[in-house]
């Protein structure tokens, strides 16, 4: 993830600033990530599981199950496994669906059950680039220490790096 976009355009960095004030992000049981596609957006990339699967998760793994039941009480699944066979198990349930530039929905890596969390997605156009915002609210500061400490956030760069690439092959 990059703290800045490509262009350092200053009425875009004003609004970074701005969001790292938010209040939410002072609570210790939550964790913000960003990114800036440089191909244009579509929100079909991030919900339906035909384009989902081409670019979730580190480029080590396969994804055997991506299941995607877009609508409010719907479900989502993914697996992912490693080349040595083992599996990786990730799900929730959609709480609300916004315009199609917000998701709510849980989140819960299936191997820790008890530990699920509320993922915010939201995609917003300003100045011309896309920016994906996620936040996270863990149930304990506990959850959202271990979630980090667990190496994800390399993995979620090269998932948002895979995103950037087919969003360049949709354009």
């Amino acid at each position: 993830m990059k703290d800045f976009p490509d262009h350092h355009d200053a009425e875009l960095a004003l609004k970074l600033y701005e969001l790292r004030r938010d209040p939410l992000l002072r609570d210790s049981r939550a964790q913000m990530n960003q990114w800036w596609p440089k191909a244009s957006d579509d929100v079909v990339a991030i919900t339906k599981p035909e384009h989902v699967l081409r670019w979730m998760g580190p480029r080590f793994l396969t994804m055997p199950v991506c299941e995607i039941d877009l609508r409010v009480g719907g479900t989502w699944r993914y697996i992912h496994r490693a080349p040595d066979g083992s599996e990786y198990a990730f799900s929730g349930v959609y709480r609300e669906l916004g315009p199609p530039e917000r998701l709510i929905s849980t989140e819960l890596y299936e191997a820790m059950p008890g530990h699920d969390y509320l993922v915010t997605l939201t995609l917003e156009e300003y100045a011309g680039t896309t920016t994906i915002r996620g936040l996270a609210r863990y149930q304990s500061q506990a959850d959202r220490d271990g979630h980090l400490q667990s190496g994800m956030e390399a993995g979620m760069r090269e998932t948002y790096d895979r995103l950037g690439e087919h969003l360049a092959t949709m354009a």
